[in-house]
């Protein structure tokens, strides 16, 4: 830098899941990541340690404020909320005057009283440094990316992989961004092109030849060129609620409004394109376990992402366990289950006894019935464990007091918490061995990729009740408004929205 220039960095980054899930308290960020002040300093991994690196290496005066993150759920409360913008907003007045600010976001997250949390925390953000000071942030590619994070913010840096793998270099390159425009090397001019797809993330892939893995391709073949700086691809987080959703891209030119319209729209129009190929195959889990069966070995993973944490539910599904003990499966088996109440019971009752526990849709009842069990309680634990990578990668996970219940041949997980799945972690810390299993339950629709993708001898993905199911077919939106597909297959006429 010419000069020392003066950096706000600070945050809320969470996923929310407005059709269910529990909802978000601060005792959720207490159990993964509430750093205040100068223990925003402290990180060093992540999208917050990205951008520290890069900023300590351009020697700017860092004026830490807040970072608060946890593991996807319902809508933050308002109390919540409200908490931790004021806290944010208090540090960053106290801060002023800043050259610049920096915020690491999600972009899918809500909040009781701010349906649109990131674009309400950017505006009031602008609303305190003034309509010149530049605000960068970093957003997750499932965001849903509104008019108010793009008029407010100078520029939306989204990350590049799924499993996401690049939070790090991209809280690098979101610092480098607004680095960049502080020393006069270029000026950031941003366009979001929207269009009405909805779809689940099960083949969003951004590796191999998944449909979306070739959108990305696609969009970051034109960065460095035609003044192109970044672009952005977003398949929406299709378990919000709000009446503009939609997938597409983002385009940040250098001093270019016309050519970052031009290439969004043209980029929007290919995901347009591709919508077909991102929908699944979806299987009732009777019918994917009788296939499992007639696999040689295992494991044969069945992927239950109609309850995945990391999609905001609470985890606490049952449906695919029932259909296991309905088919009297007597194979090896694992199977993940949020219950506080039934993890409880299991403590109680200690190591080698047999309780009957009522288990499952205790937390969100409103997609089923406990299941009754009888099992014996083979494992205690009190919930630590530690993320290898990731969005957490070295942040210490807390699944609270959890047990492993075996029914028979099957073992159940059982947690206090909900928590955000990224390899196998939370089996390992209970000494659980996922490939010598037959069946393994995954709850996440695509992390299970990295933790059993070289071990599985088959996935099949399945067709269960739950807030973040596969498709959005039979999902009922109260604010979100047809057309849009899958419902619409077809809608003549479609032109991309554009937000600049």
């Amino acid at each position: 830098m010419n000069r020392t220039h003066r950096i706000a960095v600070g945050g809320i980054l969470t996923e929310c899941n407005q059709l269910g899930g529990v909802p978000i308290d601060l005792g959720w960020f207490e159990r993964y990541e509430l750093r205040r002040g100068e223990e925003v300093l402290t990180s060093d991994a992540g999208v917050l340690g990205g951008m520290l690196q890069v900023l300590r290496e351009s020697h700017a005066d860092i004026a830490p404020l807040i970072f608060a993150s946890t593991c996807p759920g319902g809508p933050l409360t308002a109390g919540c909320y409200t908490q931790l913008k004021t806290e944010l907003l208090d540090r960053l007045r106290a801060a002023l005057p800043v050259d610049g600010v920096l915020l690491p976001l999600h972009g899918a997250a809500a909040a009781e009283n701010a349906p649109d949390l990131e674009g309400d925390l950017i505006r009031a953000v602008r609303q305190t440094v003034g309509p010149a000071t530049p605000i960068v942030a970093t957003l997750d590619l499932h965001a849903h990316v509104t008019a108010d994070m793009v008029r407010f913010a100078d520029a939306l840096i989204a990350w590049e992989t799924y499993p996401h793998r690049d939070t790090f270099t991209t809280g690098v390159r979101g610092a480098r961004m607004l680095v960049g425009a502080l020393e006069g090397r270029h000026r950031p001019t941003m366009a979001m092109a929207r269009v009405p797809v909805i779809t689940g993330a099960i083949l969003g892939s951004t590796e191999g030849d998944d449909p979306f893995a070739d959108l990305m391709r696609a969009a970051k073949a034109h960065e460095g060129r035609d003044r192109v700086l970044s672009t952005s691809v977003f398949l929406v987080h299709p378990f919000l609620d709000q009446p503009d959703m939609g997938s597409g891209a983002l385009v940040i030119t250098d001093g270019d409004p016309d050519g970052a319209v031009r290439l969004a729209r043209q980029l929007a129009e290919q995901y347009w394109a591709r919508r077909f190929d991102l929908e699944p195959e979806v299987l009732p889990p009777r019918e994917a376990i009788a296939r499992g069966l007639q696999v040689e070995g295992g494991p044969v993973v069945l992927v239950e992402t109609a309850d995945c944490c990391g999609g905001g539910a609470a985890g606490d599904s049952p449906a695919t366990l029932k259909a296991l003990l309905e088919m009297n499966v007597t194979q090896p088996s694992l199977v993940p289950i949020v219950d506080p109440d039934a993890a409880a019971a299991c403590h109680r009752a200690g190591p080698g006894r047999e309780i009957t526990v009522p288990l499952g849709h205790r937390l969100d009842p409103r997609w089923g019935q406990p299941v009754t069990v009888t099992g014996r309680v083979t494992r205690l634990s009190d919930g630590r464990f530690r993320y290898t990578g990731g969005i957490w990668s070295d942040v210490e996970g807390n699944m609270g007091p959890s047990a492993v219940l075996s029914i028979g041949a099957i073992q159940v997980l059982v947690t206090t918490h909900g928590t955000y799945d990224w390899a196998d972690e939370q089996s390992r810390a209970l000494d659980l061995t996922p490939p010598d299993a037959k069946f393994i339950v995954a709850k996440n629709p695509m992390n299970y990729r990295m933790a059993y993708g070289p071990v599985a001898r088959a996935v099949f993905i399945l067709d269960t009740p739950g807030p973040t199911p596969a498709t959005i077919r039979h999902v009922r939106y109260k604010h979100l408004q047809r057309p849009y597909f899958p419902l619409d297959p077809d809608i003549p006429g479609l032109a991309p929205t554009i937000l600049q």
